[in-house]
């Protein structure tokens, strides 16, 4: 084998403008021609996250479009063999609805924001519309409706649109239901309205007939600790004048009685007399009608169609057969008999979300789940590929391998690992398991990289060694608590419990649960070394779900301890944050704890991130969100005498653009960097001011930010990792950088690497 061989030299430069410490920095922003230069690099992996949108174009076999949870909508002319992002100049986010005119395939509508409403739900930003078939982009209204469960387009007129809305997740809105435009998107009027606590999730238009629609309501809303699924308002309604009136349906004889929750409707094309329900109910299943919604029959209870109810109920008919009809839910059903029965059907990854027929080919296809989006040409015989990067991921972590890796946990998938550059890219391959799970911290010592401590939900924890391949259990408290309320666990675990190793003892492991653990031994031992630093509301305990299904998986637990920091220049001065919005410190290695939540903070904020300075044990940044109680305001806050006074340093941010990490570059004091829902942000005055660092870099939520070995690494929740490479312009900028036409930065030390030759 061939070891690299590595050179270090550093370039000699002229230097204008050295570092500037905290007390000298300026209040100053730079304009984006100053910092043009400075790019994202996005290196993977290439493998799918979730996807709840796709469509495809009855006039064009190979074109279809998919939309991502996180990172715009990305489309394919081949077939689904290449995929490229077409949104990313215009606009990103999480995609909930996609609509090609069948009329004129250049026209595509596209709603935002997902109706799968999870605890980390990410909100749209209204309607946009592309009529040069994905090319270019504009923004065509509807900005607070937040979550868009369905958009369809008029057959033969592409001016007249109808979007079913679900609005807001975590408060009342007024702007829910379904709305329709008659002027491509320039207007909206409002046609079926329930109210401000129920939304359409579903819309469906008669093939024979558009003046003929169909719609679903449902009466669904969140808190940070509880879904609920299911009220009076949910319903099923039927328009036959193009949508202006509405007639609710859903007591029509045959449907179940009771309260209805979330509910999916279809269409036959080849008998538009027949219709089939998926609903949310106490006695709910498939549902079928052959007089246009006039009677009803159940034709299926089976609970593998109906489990989650909130995240799947989708339902569609084949456009040719009159008695084949798809059912999505973690599995991908197909039934051949009119609905009686289900068989699965493989898809590349599991739950479903979204399902493409072409009309004028049934064998043609499109299904979305939560690997992303695949084509099919054999109607579900074989699919294509998932090779495109919008994984979504947790959180960030790097390792001290050379060259770096950077290492994450993906939602719906693994763990993983992987080179932060590779000499001819970096490849698939090029990434492994480190054990843990879909939603975990991931914690690598810092002495032996190849030791990985990474988690997932219901607290479980492993050490996973890469040299060997072995992996262990070694939760903090072994308990399964699926199935149970939050009050009903000793210790409460959050979905992303915080993992962290103390930077002055890679031996010394802390854990996030309702109380800070500690092990000394690699995790062979816990031991808790605080009280519980929550709220301990027995309000926010109780049951996830319902009133209908329950979803008792502990991944809605609340009330825990969110995220951890140990001060690296002060051993046993440690940070502790609570999703219940609380902030603890302790300074004697927890044998004392004391309470110093920011006063600005506000009730039920999520402590999102703890970033301990590497320049003063007393100075701390935390990054809160409230969008969990319909707040998108951001919260960042900086203490310098250990949480005793706190200021709120968000100046320059958008003011809808909820914040989720900070970090403090290890070089420059006061330089800072922000992750919100949108993008990243720098600010160079120890938070007084702040400015956009997005660059090229998609719009797309950043769970979290690194900064290693004078890079800035991102782990987006919807578009994988990305790098800016080379931080060095960034720690020495200062108001003499704009006064020439030219400035000399010293580059940091390089390394040449020659990784040539095999195994």
């Amino acid at each position: 084998m061939n070891y690299p061989t590595i050179v270090r030299f550093a370039l000699a430069v002229a230097v204008l403008a050295p570092a500037l410490t905290s007390s000298q920095q300026p209040v100053v922003k730079y304009d984006s021609a100053t910092l043009a230069a400075l790019r994202w690099r996005e290196i993977g992996p290439f493998r799918g996250g979730r996807s709840v949108a796709a469509a495809g174009s009855a006039a064009r076999p190979h074109e279809y479009y998919f939309g991502t949870t996180g990172g715009g909508v990305f489309k394919t002319t081949d077939g689904g063999i290449t995929w490229g992002p077409v949104t990313d100049k215009y606009f990103g986010g999480t995609i909930g609805a996609i609509a090609v005119s069948e009329s004129n395939p250049d026209i595509v509508y596209v709603g935002a924001g997902e109706t799968p409403i999870r605890g980390n739900v990410s909100h749209g930003d209204g309607v946009f519309k592309s009529t040069d078939a994905g090319r270019t982009w504009t923004h065509a209204g509807l900005a607070d409706t937040r979550q868009i469960g369905r958009v369809r387009i008029h057959p033969k007129n592409p001016d007249i649109a109808y979007v079913a809305a679900l609005g807001h997740v975590w408060g009342p809105n007024a702007e829910r239901g379904v709305f329709k435009t008659i002027d491509g998107g320039k207007s909206w009027k409002k046609v079926l309205f329930r109210s401000d606590s129920a939304g359409a999730v579903d819309l469906v238009i008669d093939p024979s007939n558009p003046n003929i629609m169909y719609a679903t309501i449902w009466h669904a809303w969140r808190t940070p600790w509880m879904l609920v699924s299911g009220g009076p308002q949910s319903g099923i309604f039927k328009s036959t004048d193009g949508g202006e009136k509405w007639t609710e349906i859903s007591r029509n004889r045959g449907l179940p009685a009771g309260l209805l929750g979330k509910i999916g409707i279809t269409v036959s094309p080849a008998n538009p007399k027949r219709l089939w329900a998926l609903i949310e109910a106490d006695s709910g299943g498939v549902f079928r009608s052959d007089d246009a919604g006039a009677t009803w029959t159940r034709t299926n209870s089976d609970r593998s169609l109906r489990q989650r109810a909130w995240y799947y109920t989708r339902i569609y008919a084949d456009t040719r057969d009159t008695a084949t009809v798809y059912a999505l839910n973690v599995g991908f059903f197909r039934s051949s008999d009119g609905g009686k029965s289900f068989r699965p059907v493989p898809t590349p990854h599991s739950d479903n979300h979204d399902l493409w027929i072409a009309p004028n080919d049934p064998n043609r296809m499109i299904e979305a789940n939560d690997g992303g989006a695949n084509v099919s040409f054999n109607r579900g015989q074989s699919w294509t590929e998932q090779d495109f990067a919008t994984a979504q991921f947790y959180h960030v972590t790097t390792t001290n391998h050379f060259p770096y890796q950077v290492c994450g946990a993906q939602q719906d998938n693994s763990t993983v690992c992987g080179p932060s550059r590779a000499s001819g890219g970096i490849d698939i391959d090029d990434w492994h398991d480190v054990g843990g799970g879909e939603s975990g911290y991931i914690a690598v010592r810092p002495d032996n990289p190849d030791i990985v401590y990474a988690g997932s939900y219901g607290g479980y924890l492993s050490r996973y060694d890469h040299r060997t391949g072995f992996e262990r259990n070694i939760n903090p408290w072994p308990d399964n608590p699926m199935g149970h309320d939050a009050a009903d666990a000793r210790y409460r675990f959050q979905w992303t419990f915080p993992i962290v190793i103390s930077p002055h003892d890679p031996n010394t492991l802390y854990v996030g649960s309702s109380v800070v653990f500690r092990s000394r031994n690699e995790g062979q031992s816990f031991e808790p070394i605080s009280r519980d630093l929550t709220r301990n509301d027995p309000r926010t305990l109780g049951s996830s779900g319902g009133p209908i299904t329950k979803d008792q998986t502990s991944v809605e637990y609340y009330g825990t301890v969110f995220t951890i920091a140990e001060s690296p220049v002060s051993r046993g001065v440690i940070w502790a944050g609570s999703d219940d919005g609380l902030l603890h410190i302790t300074r004697d290695n927890g044998k004392s704890w004391k309470n110093v939540t920011p006063p600005g903070m506000p009730e039920w904020s999520r402590v999102s991130i703890i970033e301990a300075s590497r320049f003063s044990p007393g100075t701390a940044y935390v990054a809160s969100n409230h969008f969990q109680r319909d707040n998108l305001r951001p919260y960042i806050f900086r203490t310098t005498d250990y949480g005793v006074t706190w200021r709120l340093v968000v100046d320059g941010i958008s003011p809808t653009e909820f914040v989720r990490v900070v970090r403090e570059d290890p070089v420059r004091r006061g330089l800072l960097y922000a992750g919100t829902e949108r993008g990243v942000w720098v600010s160079f005055n120890d938070g007084g001011t702040w400015q956009s660092l997005r660059q090229n870099l998609p719009i797309v939520p950043i769970h979290d930010l690194a900064v290693k070995e004078g890079d800035l690494v991102a782990g987006t929740h919807g578009r994988s990792f990305w790098i800016m490479d080379d931080l060095s312009a960034l720690r020495q900028i200062g108001p003499a950088t704009t006064r020439g036409n030219a400035h000399l930065f010293k580059p940091r030390d390089a390394f040449r690497a020659n990784f040539g030759g095999g195994g």
